[in-house]
């Protein structure tokens, strides 16, 4: 990642099972200003058991179907996944995905993604963050529901499967043991980046917690950004005003739409607004320093003040209180010289207005 904010178009599954909807998709993003559009890869098979419930956002928002059969209406196969791609990158915007399943992850990796994003829901799964970490590829992982503990884990499983050694002793002693090698950290520092997420759609404003930004990144070393589900932009651009360097937001062409996270996400016009927004708030971070900029160096004679004659003054007359004053402009000598200045004697005549000179 460079200074720049890496945002992320989080497409997932607003393309409702169509392509011609995915490669809209795509083409907003790009359009938007977006330097990645993501979907969401998995086999409905793979992903949830023929008894595995909804959210409660998933039943309000799509039925009473159960999760699976709502899954398989959203599978994108792996003809769709190339004509995504492909547009993408007629548009010059970075094709992503985020795997469910190990087969999905091989998928990705065949068709030459430049980097993995494991979802929230996946940061427990060992065996698709090993096989994320054997890929060569940077790893982006989210940490909605996460504890402090469950994000070191996962990190362990990335910094084994990264590092040299012997595959078969995978196992939670070796995870922890590569999590605090040298070689490890190397590793994860160089390939690994960290969102910070509320897993809710609509995530609610008070439960965002962006303060724990800061946190990951000086607990873990590593780059953290945020992966924003709340129904605003303005909780993405305060992120990256407190140190996120990716920022992933959902992107829908109709919000009234029917699908599990079309409510969760925001329409074109929202997102390139807050893509300039972002990129508004970059060029105002500046430098971790206070000094003043070239516009207010022409500004300060002009708004500060100089110390000034309030009467005539002959030479040889003491400064008192009763004939100096401080006015624009402040090309004089400084209000701050004010009590040195009185009692000594004017070297010449001042008429009124006139700057006393140092």
């Amino acid at each position: 990642m460079s200074g720049r904010t890496f945002v992320i178009a989080e497409a997932g599954v607003n393309h409702n099972g169509r392509l011609e909807l995915g490669l809209e998709l795509v083409d907003a993003a790009a359009a938007a200003g977006a330097d990645a559009v993501k979907f969401q890869s998995f086999r409905a098979s793979d992903l949830a058991t023929s008894a595995a419930p909804k959210a409660d956002y998933q039943t309000r928002t799509t039925g009473a179907e159960s999760q699976r059969d709502m899954l398989a209406g959203l599978e994108l196969s792996e003809a769709d996944h190339q004509a995504l791609l492909a547009r993408a990158a007629k548009r010059g915007v970075e094709f992503m995905s985020s795997p469910f399943d190990i087969a999905s992850l091989e998928l990705l990796v065949r068709l030459g993604v430049r980097r993995l994003k494991i979802g929230s829901g996946e940061l427990t799964n060992g065996p698709l963050l090993l096989a994320a970490g054997r890929s060569g590829l940077p790893v982006i992982v989210s940490t909605g529901m996460a504890t402090m503990g469950e994000i070191e884990a996962a990190l362990g499983v990335l910094a084994f499967a990264m590092t040299p050694g012997d595959f078969d002793a995978a196992g939670e002693r070796a995870f922890r043991a590569a999590f605090a090698s040298p070689a490890g950290r190397d590793a994860l520092g160089n390939r690994v980046s960290i969102l910070h997420c509320t897993t809710e759609y609509p995530a609610p404003v008070d439960e965002v917690t962006l303060l724990a930004i800061p946190v990951l990144a000086e607990s873990f070393g590593l780059p953290v950004g945020y992966s924003d589900h709340t129904a605003a932009t303005a909780v993405s651009v305060a992120a990256v005003a407190i140190g996120a360097v990716i920022i992933e937001k959902h992107l829908t062409l109709d919000r009234s739409q029917s699908g599990p996270d079309h409510l969760a996400s925001i329409e074109p016009d929202r997102f390139a607004t807050m893509v300039a927004e972002i990129r508004d708030v970059e060029k105002a971070l500046g430098a971790r320093r206070k000094a003043p900029g070239a516009t207010e160096l022409r500004n300060a004679p002009i708004a500060r003040k100089s110390l000034v004659a309030a009467t005539a003054i002959p030479a040889g007359t003491p400064f008192t209180a009763e004939n100096i004053a401080v006015k624009r402009p402040g090309t004089g000598r400084s209000p701050m010289d004010y009590w040195a200045l009185l009692g000594t004697l004017a070297t010449r005549d001042y008429g009124p207005d006139e700057l006393i000179e140092p």
